[in-house]
This record gives structure tokens, C-alpha cells and sequence, in this order.
């Protein structure tokens, strides 16, 4: 059974996945930094210094003037600036696989063409062997 889950580990399709799970999970802290520091700073000036992270809607009696203080509070808020934050994150990343997948379609070797290993008779148009000399359906000389 050792050897079984040895052999199933090194598989090079485990490995593969092994390595993609890493660099995702050291991937994502970077495109989350790039949107909350980088993307959404701009779009939140364009639309009157609006900070994304802050909007949210209060579903209580009681007004809060942010959602840190909502959330302190105990109060039931939606965070949907946080949501946005994490769509705009998760399409980056999407691109980028897209992106890294593509390129790595023009890198794969094109499969072999297929090799024919028979042919038709021009007697009688059954398949023979590609070798043969006489056909063993209607016996004529190829």
C-alpha cells in the first residue's frame, strides 16, 4: 500500500498540482495587494474618494458612520465594497491563468500525424496491410 501511494505521489500529474496550489496560495496575497492598493485607490478617487473597503449597508435601526463601527457594534451589515474588492481580485487571477494557459498552448509540441498501417485494395476495396503484395480477400497482385 506504501508503495501504491508512493508511486501515486510522484506521478507527475500530482506534482504538477502540487506546485500550482503553492504558487496560487503565494499568488493571491499579491493580487489582493494590487487591487486594494494599487486599483481601487484610483477608481475610488474617479468616483469622489470613495474607499471601496468602507461601503456597506447597514441592515439595523441604528446609523453607523463606518462599518468598522457597524461590525463593533454587532450590527448585521453587507460589506458589498469588500465583495467588489474580491470579484475584481478573482478576475485578475482569472486573466492571468488565462494569460499563462495560452502561452503555454503555443509551447506544446503538436501531436504526431497519425501513421497509416493499411490501404485499400483497388480490386475489391477491402483494408490490407500497407506491406502486403497480394491481397488476401480477392488475391490480386499488388
Amino acid at each position: 500500500m506504501l508503495k501504491e501511494f508512493r508511486d501515486f505521489v510522484m506521478r507527475g500529474n500530482v506534482l504538477d498540482l502540487a506546485v500550482a496550489v503553492i504558487m496560487g496560495a503565494a499568488f493571491g496575497p499579491i493580487v489582493t495587494s494590487l487591487v486594494n492598493d494599487i486599483i481601487m485607490p484610483p477608481i475610488g478617487a474617479l468616483l469622489g474618494r470613495v474607499d471601496f473597503s468602507s461601503l456597506f449597508l447597514n441592515l439595523s435601526d441604528q446609523a453607523y458612520p463606518s462599518l468598522k463601527a457597524a461590525k463593533e457594534a454587532g450590527a448585521p451589515v453587507i460589506g458589498y465594497g469588500a465583495f467588489l474588492s474580491t470579484i475584481i481580485n478573482f478576475l485578475i487571477i482569472a486573466f492571468v491563468v488565462f494569460q499563462i494557459v495560452r502561452i503555454a498552448n503555443r509551447f506544446k509540441k503538436a501531436a504526431p500525424a497519425a501513421v497509416a498501417v493499411t490501404k485499400e485494395c483497388p480490386q475489391c476495396g477491402m483494408s490490407i496491410p500497407i506491406q502486403a503484395k497480394r491481397c488476401p480477400h480477392c488475391t490480386s497482385q499488388l
